[in-house]
């Protein structure tokens, strides 16, 4: 049966490649709704252009209102596994040099454009999967569905309709992340904390401090103003925590400073440079008076000290049975004349609890003299490694490609956080950076014909 698979991958690759170039060329990216288009017209033709694709290969399919497709290997056979991927992207954005967004092109073994790695062109693997099996003349004992979202990019509303009209399948497998396999995305914990501590006028204040744009992104620019200060000061402070810290700064005034950091996802904090508490870190190298508002920012670098990112400083690091560790950021800053707020993102492992986490962090915060709120743990989703199931995905994945085959857990959340047994598996390679949501989203097409080979051999172990 491999090499069967094999050689239909072989045979078939430049299909494969030509419709991926036809359903990326679709920009669909979340519009205004319309009557039948709950995502915008465009998302609503990549759907459907997808769902065409599907029966042109004999697949017959269900839409479910345009938020929805479905496309079945065989009605007949038993409800078994669902393979759940997307066909809306994120906007083009800037920076692309090697071709124009929405027009796909291969150069040097690889197609770049948006949407060829996330994930137009890795659910188009997952159908040649099925279609490779189909035209080998293999026979499966259940069925395998491939359904197709179209905003999980925005929302995921798109499932939450599906799934309130189907029932989960007894397995499933999202072709929307990377190989060898992800069956734990952390929870996650957010808080809030403010104080209300206005200006005094007297001696070195800081009056104003703005950083971060989102609550899931470390920082990159830090706004701030302070009275009492003068140019000189200023830029002894900043050289002092350049040395420390990697930023960079401008300085517009003897009161107004930019600290320039590094942003990055908040499920990997250490891979950034926070600007905002950066910024306030001027505070321990500045003669600032010794009053309550300083005394409540200074408290805020105890809380989350500069590179620490375990929550030690809200007294919540922990570890859970997999060896996945908490890990927390100070993502949105706002100081003004009258206070202080500050929000950040929490990624909790297995063990986090109300107990251990959510009500130490609520007391160090208002030790600290904040008052504190959050809207409570999202949970963990958590597939057992030693599962049938994750055992012969992994043993697909092995088989296939001859390396190592694990299962990870990651910060993030994927397309089948909330169903029960759901996992993350492929379609990229390790060690590959595709720049999906960036310029210059490529994928290779040696990945293209690992993922179409990996795929059919997990669907033959479980449906076969």
């Amino acid at each position: 049966m491999n090499e069967k698979i094999k050689k239909f991958t072989e045979d078939h690759i430049e299909e494969l490649i030509d419709d991926i170039k036809e359903l990326c060329s679709i920009p669909s990216v979340l519009g205004d709704a319309e009557d039948g288009a709950p995502f915008g017209a465009v998302c609503k033709d990549a759907l459907l252009r997808a769902g065409q694709i599907c029966e042109k290969y004999g697949f017959p399919t269900t839409n479910y209102d345009n938020y929805c497709v479905a496309a079945d290997f065989d009605t007949a056979l038993p409800k078994h596994l669902d393979m759940l991927g997307h066909t809306d992207v994120v906007p083009a954005g800037e920076g692309w040099t090697v071709t124009e967004p929405f027009t796909v092109i291969e150069k040097d073994g690889r197609l770049y454009g948006r949407g060829v790695s996330d994930d137009k062109g890795p659910v188009l693997c997952a159908l040649y999967a099925m279609r490779a099996i189909k035209e080998s003349g293999i026979p499966l004992k259940k069925n395998v569905r491939l359904i197709l979202g179209s905003d999980e990019e925005t929302g995921s509303i798109d499932i939450t309709k599906y799934y309130a009209r189907e029932p989960e399948a007894d397995y499933t497998f999202s072709p929307d992340a990377e190989f060898p396999l992800i069956n734990i995305e952390k929870g996650q914990f957010r808080g809030t904390f403010k104080a209300s501590a206005p200006v005094t006028g007297d001696g070195i204040e800081l009056v104003s401090l703005e950083a971060g744009v989102a609550l899931n992104a470390v920082p990159n620019r830090c706004r701030i103003e302070f009275s009492g200060t003068y140019k000189e000061m200023l830029r002894s402070a900043c050289e002092e925590i350049k040395k420390v810290i990697p930023i960079d700064y401008e300085i517009s005034d003897d009161t107004h400073v930019l600290i320039i950091g590094e942003s990055a996802h908040a499920s990997t904090p250490e891979t950034g440079v926070n600007a905002g508490l950066a910024g306030i870190s001027l505070l321990k190298l500045l003669p600032v008076s010794d009053n309550k508002r300083n005394k409540l920012l200074k408290k805020v670098m105890e809380l989350f000290p500069y590179g620490v990112y375990d929550g030690s400083g809200l007294g919540i690091s922990m570890t859970d049975k997999e060896g996945l560790s908490l890990s927390a950021t100070l993502d949105l800053f706002s100081v003004d004349k009258d206070g202080m707020e500050f929000s950040f993102d929490s990624r909790s492992p297995l063990n986090a609890t109300d107990e251990n986490c959510l009500k130490v962090a609520e007391k160090k915060c208002t030790d600290a003299g904040f008052i504190f709120s959050s809207p409570g743990i999202v949970p963990p989703h958590y597939v057992p490694s030693d599962s049938e199931f994750v055992k012969k995905l992994l043993s697909a994945y092995e088989d296939v490609t001859g390396l190592d085959g694990k299962a990870v857990g990651i910060g993030g959340g994927t397309y089948v956080h909330d169903v029960k047994n759901g996992v993350a598996f492929g379609a990229v390679l390790p060690g590959i950076d595709t720049h999906m949501h960036g310029a210059d989203e490529f994928i290779d097409i040696d990945n293209l014909k690992t993922a179409v080979e990996v795929f059919a051999e997990a669907i033959l172990s479980i449906c076969g």
